[in-house]
């Protein structure tokens, strides 16, 4: 498939900005749903889906769309994958940290993403093999050799409490050798971050892979690698992701390693 594709998702994903940010002055009159507990939904989140939607199914009608959501629309080899807001809990309480991240999946591999940030105006972009831009600039993940220094990322998922007491373990570990750890709330502006240097690594448990395929890309396209807590590359079924350049995403796997569950290394 050629570039062009990431010129669709470009569109549709600035698109659903135009949405979000249309919606930023009524935060206060918009209808929210509790998917699952301490997991929120807006009407805004189902818009710009639909406006992505419809942006994707107008150029590749035959491709398959999985939405955060909608589900899953379709079957076939190729697959967007949709977060039309990254970051819900952010925009409902007016904090300027949420994106919209899409990624076209190939057998269980990204080959195009996009991450988008509507507030600043800043679109990541990535093709396999074809390197990693933010508004047409090239970007690279940094070169930090391993924790000494390190600024990581990380988020602790609102479904997945029961990783709690672990995920603590591992952040006073890194943080007893890093520089800071920064919880943001959007996994993938987090892991767009990674990729243009901003953080020199990101690891979370149990995100979901519209949370993660675009992101992820762009850390590989820039440079990085990503792989699961048990040091698996690749797109992580369990949502279990580490991401940073080789030092810094091994060195963090080794930490998460010494104080993770079983469950959680995947064994």
């Amino acid at each position: 498939m050629p570039r062009p594709a990431v010129n669709v998702a470009a569109r549709a994903a600035r698109s659903a900005g135009n949405i979000i940010l249309r919606y930023m002055n009524r935060l206060e009159g918009l209808a929210v749903v509790e998917k699952q507990r301490m997991d929120f939904a807006s009407e805004v989140d189902r818009l710009a889906e639909a406006e992505i939607v419809k942006e994707l199914r107008r150029a590749y009608p035959t491709h398959a769309i999985l939405g955060e959501e909608s589900g899953q629309i379709g079957k076939g080899p190729l697959t967007w994958v949709i977060d039309p807001l990254d970051g819900t809990h952010n925009y409902l309480r007016g904090i300027p940290h949420f994106c919209v991240s899409i990624a076209l999946v190939e057998k269980g591999e990204p080959v195009y993403g996009v991450v988008f940030d509507p507030l600043r105006d800043e679109l990541f972009t990535a093709s396999k093999g074809d390197g990693a831009y933010l508004n047409d600039r090239r970007i690279r993940v940094g070169k930090r050799e391993g924790l000494s220094g390190a600024l990581i990322a990380t988020g602790y998922p609102y479904r997945a409490r029961n990783h709690l007491e672990p995920q603590l373990a591992m952040t006073a570990a890194l943080l007893a050798e890093a520089e800071d750890i920064r919880r943001m709330g959007s996994a993938a502006l987090d892991l767009a971050y990674v990729a243009s240097g901003r953080v020199d690594g990101f690891f979370e448990p149990a995100l979901n892979i519209w949370d993660i395929a675009a992101g992820a890309l762009l850390v590989r396209e820039a440079g990085g690698v990503y792989n699961d807590f048990g040091g698996r590359e690749g797109l992580p079924e369990s949502g279990n992701i580490v991401a940073g350049n080789h030092k810094v995403a091994a060195a963090m796997t080794d930490v998460i390693k010494a104080n993770a569950t079983a469950r959680l290394l995947g064994v």
